[in-house]
């Protein structure tokens, strides 16, 4: 199940990643193709057609975050109880004592009661998608605030049908690629306590003891990795959350519903879609504070800059094509570069 989970992820991401690439390929012999791609990734003031054939309301962006939340909230706490039960970051004796066991051949199944058989180095694995999810569910959480009570969708805006199920796929993939590497070993889990419950009952469930500084005090042990990543992390949420302001606040200065206006502060005073920038540098945390030794990881940052470089690109050339005055020095999604 690890290795055809990992290898769907990496398969899907490659998949994503490849025709947006080729799309960017500045060539003429190319324009169909890219014509076509941005067909089905259009949406809002970048679709304008009267037609709603194969779109759907814009505000169905809150589908994306109402299922990431969801989805991340039962990933971290699933992932976080079982590293709690199985993978405790402790330097007790008999941790050590079975080291010769488990290279002699001994048993490396995970145990609610045999604690000791996981090896240390799974276990920071397993603490690091913790922490990896913990993050995920900070981003995702805020950007479901801000499509409830920060952006006014225009009642006319629109996106296509294939975007909107990318965005699904996305956000479902996402926050498993955070955690796929064990997949197997959290699945045993989840269902072996399920069985459990359902065969005795609540009433013979054996009682849990909950530590809040155990259940924590393994996060505090991870390495400066992780604590750079999240640094990164958090500076790009930061701005990104400064920069949705930005635009949520540009709906109260146009007097017509499709009327639109220059952005102007923080990041955007660089490049025209500083809030893509800021995804990627999120995401770039995340890719830090995983150590930068999963290929999952490394495939879904890089769907993530080419998405959000293809669609900062089109953002960019229609800012040029409704403004005379639009600043000059401004950039797609990269500041001096693209």
């Amino acid at each position: 199940m690890e290795v055809g989970l990992v290898v769907l992820l990496r398969t899907a991401w490659i998949a994503g990643t490849l025709p947006i690439l080729i799309a960017l390929v500045p060539s003429t012999r190319l324009s169909w193709f890219r014509d076509l791609l941005l067909g089905f990734a259009k949406r809002g003031k970048l679709l304008q057609s009267s037609s709603k054939k194969f779109t759907v309301p814009q505000c169905f962006f809150c589908h994306f975050y109402v299922l990431a939340v969801v989805w991340t909230t039962f990933l971290l706490v699933t992932t976080w109880t079982y590293a709690y039960r199985t993978a405790p970051l402790v330097s007790e004796p008999f941790i050590y004592s079975s080291i010769p066991s488990y290279l002699t051949g001994g048993s490396p199944i995970f145990s609610w009661h045999n604690l000791s058989s996981t090896p240390m180095k799974q276990r920071y694995m397993v603490w690091r998608s913790v922490f990896l999810l913990l993050l995920m569910e900070v981003h995702v959480s805020r950007r479901l605030i801000e499509t409830i009570y920060v952006f006014n969708y225009s009642p006319t805006a629109r996106m296509h049908i294939f975007g909107y199920l990318t965005g699904l796929y996305f956000y479902m993939a996402a926050p498993l690629s955070l955690c796929c590497n064990f997949a197997p070993e959290l699945y045993e889990f989840v269902t072996n306590r399920v069985a459990e419950f359902i065969v005795k009952g609540k009433s013979q469930m054996p009682a849990i003891e909950f530590d809040w500084w155990e259940f924590m005090n393994p996060l505090m042990k991870l390495g400066w990795r992780q604590w750079i990543g999240a640094t990164i992390f958090f500076w790009g949420w930061i701005h990104q959350r400064r920069c949705h302001a930005i635009l949520g606040s540009l709906r109260d200065q146009t007097e017509q519903v499709d009327e639109y206006v220059i952005p102007h502060g923080d990041w955007f005073e660089s490049v025209s879609s500083p809030h893509y920038l800021a995804e990627i540098v999120i995401y770039a945390g995340l890719l830090v504070a995983s150590g930068g030794a999963d290929l999952t990881i490394w495939l879904l940052f890089g769907f993530v800059v080419a998405n959000l470089a293809f669609a900062a690109a089109e953002t960019h050339r229609w800012y040029l094509r409704k403004f005379d005055n639009y600043p000059s020095n401004r950039h797609a999604i990269i500041p001096f570069l693209y």
